[in-house]
């Protein structure tokens, strides 16, 4: 048994609905993140049945909406009953967005549980927050390259809290906390406004597998943001790209139908 929240080992990379207000009418609103860079792919039980099947590395889900209360939560392989290898008790509470990270090697994995901010940014304003989760990657930074430090010295399960930025095209570095060493090279990120993105490093170092995957956690009424996804040292293709076209009924009945699961 793994702490009293939730280890999510989760999800397909998948598309994420957000709006101007996730957690509204007394719902709590969830996802999960699977940032174990050598764990397999794994079904999540919510409440004794299957809420997400098949889920590898990087993926990450559509939130769900939720009643608050207390969920058992399980992890198995996917596709089998058993072994159980995570059983936890998940505590939500009304009006509240959650994001739930599965950190470290399969060995010592763990949760990150992360109480997420999805206000909509003024005009001409995106928020951006940093989540470590590379279990053998030293502190960082995060910094506009060849200009100044965004987020410092960030350790592994650290998380850069939100910051507003003006919308419009950076070229971003993870560089080791207090140098100039780049880690990891981030170009190309384009920052919507009214916006809000969480930016994931994932994988390891000493491999060279050190990722970036992006997730476009809320966007300005009308839209249908991305998460999920991932970029590595070559650069963010479709970082943070504009959200993408409305991805319609298909989706929606997804998340209709992983909150019905969850709610049994």
């Amino acid at each position: 048994m793994k702490h009293l929240l939730l280890v999510a080992v989760v999800v397909a990379l998948s598309f994420g609905l957000a709006g101007s207000s996730l957690a509204a009418d007394g719902k709590a609103m969830v996802r999960v993140v699977h940032a174990s860079p050598d764990a397999p792919a794994v079904d999540v039980w919510v409440n004794g049945a299957v809420a997400f099947s098949n889920t590898p590395f990087k993926g990450i889900t559509s939130y769900a909406a939720l009643d608050p209360g207390s969920y058992q939560v399980q992890v198995s392989p996917a596709g089998a009953t058993s072994p159980i290898v995570i059983d936890a008790t998940l505590d939500l509470k009304a009006d509240t967005d959650y994001t739930v990270v599965a950190v470290g090697k399969l060995a010592a994995i763990e949760p990150l549980v992360l109480v997420d901010n999805n206000s909509i940014p003024a005009a001409g304003k995106a928020h951006v927050r940093f989540v470590h989760a590379s279990p053998d990657a030293p502190a960082v930074d995060i910094a506009v390259k060849g200009g100044p430090v965004l987020f410092s010295s960030v350790p592994f399960k650290g998380v850069g809290d939100y910051l507003p930025v003006d919308a419009g095209p950076y070229d971003l570095e993870v560089r080791l906390a207090g140098t100039t060493t780049v880690a990891l090279e981030v170009p190309g990120v384009k920052l919507d406004a009214q916006t809000v993105y969480t930016i994931f490093a994932m994988g390891l170092a000493g491999d060279n597998t050190l990722t970036a995957v992006p997730s476009v956690d809320a966007k300005a009424p009308s839209t249908l943001p991305v998460t999920g996804g991932s970029a590595s040292n070559v650069g963010l293709i479709a970082l943070l790209a504009g959200g993408v076209a409305l991805v319609g009924a298909s989706l929606i009945l997804r998340r209709q139908t992983a909150a019905a699961k969850i709610e049994k």
